[in-house]
């Protein structure tokens, strides 16, 4: 790492017990996204600039590691900034901290760079829709990027390369019927369904994505503002006719 690496910072918590299940983590948030998403809850650093020399965020992580045992990787998109992920990664590694990403996969080369490095251990890959629809949902053309991603996450995790993998789907109410077409697109892998919020659309309660995952006939995940994360394995619709 250059002395001059500069990550363009989107911000800070030094503490979460929310955003990797089962670690107390602090997270990294990089500034700038190319993929647009209508919904985005971080849209206040889709833009702009805040530059930072990587040390000073290693500094930041140095001084949350007496309090976590993870370092998670935001944003915007993090893989945006490859040169800086790569280093605040590394540095992370270095300490005996277990690091994390929440990516859209748009950038597979870099995934695979902090793959064969081992530099990452766990991936959260937000897939945002059918892959014929990802063209109309974001801002960027790039769904043969995040195929490519998903493979090779889902192959080192299966491979032992990558000790944590989960595809994320944010869902709105409205889209409710996608869900059933993008789970049997990325097969058996860990699945979170994940509330969407986005101003005066109406989120989908608990109890709406646990009807969504009754129709996926497998284990999932669910994720609400109200009741926070839930393994739900109801599989209601799955269940033989004459079933008592």
């Amino acid at each position: 790492m250059s002395s001059d690496t500069t990550i363009n910072f989107g911000g800070f918590v030094p503490l979460s017990t929310v955003d990797w299940r089962g670690r107390s983590a602090c997270v990294v948030f990089f500034r700038g996204c190319p993929v647009r998403c209508w919904y985005c809850h971080n849209e206040a650093i889709l833009d702009g600039e805040d530059l930072r020399n990587v040390s000073d965020i290693m500094n930041e992580i140095s001084s949350s590691s007496l309090l976590v045992s993870a370092v998670l990787f935001s944003g915007g998109e993090a893989t945006m900034q490859a040169e800086a992920l790569t280093a605040l990664a590394g540095f992370a590694k270095k300490i005996g901290l277990a690091t994390g990403l929440h990516t859209a996969g748009v950038y597979p080369n870099v995934l695979e760079t902090l793959i064969k490095r081992r530099l990452i251990d766990h991936i959260a890959l937000d897939i945002k829709t059918e892959w014929r629809l990802c063209t109309e949902r974001t801002a960027l053309n790039c769904v043969e990027e995040v195929k490519q991603s998903f493979i090779l996450c889902k192959t080192a995790h299966e491979r032992g390369n990558l000790p944590g993998f989960e595809v994320v789907f944010t869902v709105f109410r409205g889209y409710e019927g996608e869900v059933k077409q993008m789970a049997s697109e990325v097969g058996d892998v860990s699945l979170v369904l994940q509330q969407g919020v986005k101003h005066t659309i109406p989120p989908l309660t608990t109890t709406e994505l646990t009807a969504i995952a009754d129709t996926l006939c497998r284990s999932v995940r669910i994720r609400t503002r109200e009741d926070g994360e839930i393994i739900y394995e109801g599989f209601r619709d799955c269940r033989p006719s004459g079933f008592r």
